[in-house]
């Protein structure tokens, strides 16, 4: 390996050995720059009376909420939905059947969220697998550049082997900071929900 590859790699391994800064020291192996929120609550978006009945006894409500709750649904047609379902319930019930529907809807978002960070964090774990089998072929590496003896095959084929997983290592971390935004992606979408029901009351 020439001195200009061994310097790169070696800048690079650097790096990697740094790691990745968490907002919260509650879970050490959370990658994150964002707090980890693992649950939402609805006292903390809803500005109006909590709901006293319980949404899944209202297959209507289900519906509705199953059909804005997804990401995919933008805000124009969560309104015109919501709209459309209010003109249906009778005056005296609809502070109560709004709660209830943002209570399903942030019930169905928080499932999402949940996946979503028990990913990350499968995904961290394979992170720190990686950096630790990527120690080993530098160390290897090393020693056998050191040695009297080169076997110059096995340093070419740990050259090449190195190469590759630290590329695939910063891919998979530039990865990471794009999904790490989902988890807050998803806060604020229940947030934009529950505001959006409330001013329609």
């Amino acid at each position: 390996m020439n001195g200009a590859k061994r310097a790169i790699l070696g800048l690079v391994m650097a790096m990697m050995a740094v790691p990745v800064t968490a907002a919260t020291f509650d879970d050490p192996e959370w990658p994150c720059i964002q707090r980890r929120v693992d649950e939402l609550a609805m006292f903390q978006m809803w500005p109006a009376a909590m709901p006293e009945g319980d949404w899944r006894e209202d297959p209507e409500i289900e519906r509705i909420a199953a059909r804005i709750a997804p990401r995919r649904v933008d805000m124009e047609e969560v309104g015109t939905t919501v709209a459309d379902w209010l003109e249906t319930v009778p005056e005296a019930e609809r502070e109560e059947k709004a709660a209830q529907l943002f209570n399903a809807v942030l019930d169905m978002i928080q499932r999402d969220r949940q996946q979503v960070i028990a990913g990350i964090g499968r995904y961290a774990r394979a992170q720190a697998k990686l950096s630790e089998e990527v120690e080993e072929l530098q160390n290897e590496l090393v020693a056998l550049d050191a040695a009297e003896e080169k076997d110059l095959d096995r340093i070419e084929e740990l050259e090449d082997a190195l190469a590759w997983e630290t590329r695939v290592y910063r891919e998979r971390a530039q990865s990471l900071q794009y999904v790490c935004e989902s988890p807050v992606l998803l806060e604020q979408r229940a947030f934009a929900i529950a505001r959006l029901i409330a001013g329609m009351l």
